[in-house]
């Protein structure tokens, strides 16, 4: 279970997160939905350790052990996996060298076996096969000249060979047509599993057409402010966010 309890994180001086309480049990899928500015991604960022976003205050717990002392990798290791909104392009590096030193990695920081590269590159074939990417693209650097489409497959491809517990899809929807947000979300809804727990931010109930989650939750100023089932997503996409903002942010806006 990923147990946060009253995280706070700032990014330099600005508070971001302010007192965010949140579980996600084991097997389920969690999507946290608020306006722009509302901490979604600082959240992601935080539970995956990213640099300049270290948490003031507060405690999170990935199956038991707290999260924040640890760096990336040995998050990354504890099976702790953030897709990115904007994922970033890595010239001169083919995607299939820099995914399989990723797992090898962290095989070897849980004291595992490396995996062959045989056993590899037939993973990574299979993979590629589900999510309709044409094998050669894994062997050009990591996302560059790809498309939006073809960079959100890419991340949903690393999470396939990478096997996180913990899955964290940062608006993995943004910048993707229909036909890509389908194949996306199949490879998503693919990595469900009884001993896996994902947490979904997006802005648009949309991708929650196609990946449904067993609990919406609604992150403004920093918080959790209202949790329900499905339907909260559809209220959500039918009258917006006014009356879960502060009084202060609706006057202001």
């Amino acid at each position: 279970m990923l147990n946060i309890s009253n995280l706070h994180v700032s990014v330099g001086e600005k508070p971001i997160l302010k007192g965010l309480t949140l579980d996600v049990p084991a097997g389920e899928v969690h999507a946290v939905m608020g306006p722009n500015g509302a901490g979604k991604s600082t959240l992601g960022y935080a539970l995956s350790g990213r640099p300049g976003y270290e948490a003031s205050e507060g405690v999170v717990r990935w199956r038991g052990e707290n999260l924040l002392p640890l760096d990336p990798a040995e998050r990354a290791a504890m099976g702790v996996y953030l897709s990115f909104q904007y994922p970033i392009e890595i010239p001169g590096v083919p995607a299939l060298t820099f995914i399989r030193t990723a797992v090898n990695a962290q095989r070897r920081r849980r004291g595992e076996d490396e995996i062959s590269a045989p056993d590899f590159l037939k993973r990574a074939r299979a993979a590629a096969t589900a999510l309709r990417m044409d094998f050669d693209m894994l062997k050009r650097p990591l996302n560059v000249g790809f498309s939006g489409g073809e960079k959100k497959r890419m991340e949903i491809l690393q999470a396939v060979l990478l096997e996180p517990s913990l899955l964290i899809l940062d608006e993995t929807d943004s910048g993707l047509d229909i036909d890509a947000l389908r194949i996306v979300a199949d490879g998503v809804n693919a990595l469900r599993g009884p001993d896996r727990s994902m947490l979904v931010i997006t802005h648009y109930q949309r991708l929650l057409d196609y990946i449904k989650p067993d609990r919406v939750h609604v992150l403004a100023a920093g918080r959790i402010v209202a949790s329900g089932g499905p339907e909260l997503a559809l209220e959500l996409e039918k009258d917006g966010y006014d009356k879960y903002l502060p009084a202060d942010l609706e006057s202001a806006a």
